[in-house]
């Protein structure tokens, strides 16, 4: 399990980011971490990975301090897909799905057999093969995500093997500047490699609808603190929306079992006639 016990964050001198924040993510589950924009959801997501360090409290992964775990055992088990990736040079599709192989590989070892097939596999497994070729600055926003994420399901492939051993995906708003339909891809591409990889998934969105329909438990978070945290249809409510955001909205299962979180009015103003 990974798991941020009272964490408190703050960058330079200013208010801490993060106060107090206690966040558990099982093995094989889906959490969405929610907020207004400087709620500090990202930070959070960055202490979840390792890449920031809490000033107070403790992030573990298997009981473990991340601090324990040298750079490339901890990419060997959470691969984070940030919200844009920008490359310094012309690299093929295939040629980033295999940075994700770095961790696996030791000083001045290159990519073998073994590799090459984790790489061909992730890339099928996120309907991406058939770009292999292809430039990756050449690609749709949708397709630079699916091999993006493929990239990450190669970093973390190894340990899939391993029953004791959970992987786990962390994505910063993976459906931001994304259109309706490619909105749609990239959250049944979550559902199915959670479901046939067993992958652990942490997204930090603004979406909601996303996170209502794919996320089997929510953290909202609001000015560095928990609001509320737990199943999904505890959390993802009426007036937890309203707390949070200062918004008033319906929330609607729909028949198709996605939730649908309709927004009113700004919570105070009156309604119109």
């Amino acid at each position: 399990m990974l798991h941020a016990t009272d964490v408190w964050f703050g960058y330079d001198a200013g208010t801490p980011v993060l106060r107090g924040v206690t966040v558990a993510v099982p093995r094989a589950g889906i959490i969405g971490i929610l907020g207004p924009n400087g709620s500090g959801k990202t930070t959070l997501l960055r202490l979840l990975a390792g890449t920031r360090h809490p000033q107070r409290g403790s992030v573990t992964l298997d009981e473990a301090p991340l601090t324990r775990f040298s750079r490339a055992a901890l990419a060997r088990r959470m691969a984070v897909v940030p919200q844009e990736t920008q490359l310094a040079f012309d690299y093929t599709v295939s040629e980033v799905a295999m940075m994700g192989r770095y961790p696996h590989l030791g000083a001045f070892e290159i990519e073998g057999p073994a590799d090459l097939a984790v790489v061909e596999e992730t890339l099928t497994s996120t309907g991406t093969l058939h770009l292999k070729d292809r430039l990756f600055a050449t690609l749709s926003g949708g397709e630079k995500q699916r091999v993006v994420i493929a990239a990450a399901l190669a970093q973390i492939f190894r340990v899939q093997a391993e029953e004791s051993a959970t992987g786990y995906l962390l994505l910063d708003e993976p459906t931001a500047s994304l259109d309706l339909s490619y909105q749609l891809e990239v959250a049944s591409l979550l559902r199915q490699l959670h479901e046939e990889r067993r992958v652990a998934i942490v997204i930090s969105t603004h979406d909601l609808g996303l996170a209502g329909t794919l996320c089997d438990r929510l953290v909202l978070i609001r000015d560095g603190l928990v609001v509320a945290e737990g199943p999904t249809d505890e959390v993802l409510t009426a007036g937890h929306v309203r707390e949070v955001y200062g918004v008033d909205v319906d929330v609607i299962r729909h028949t198709s079992g996605q939730r649908i979180v309709v927004p009113i009015r700004r919570a105070g103003e009156r309604g119109g006639a």
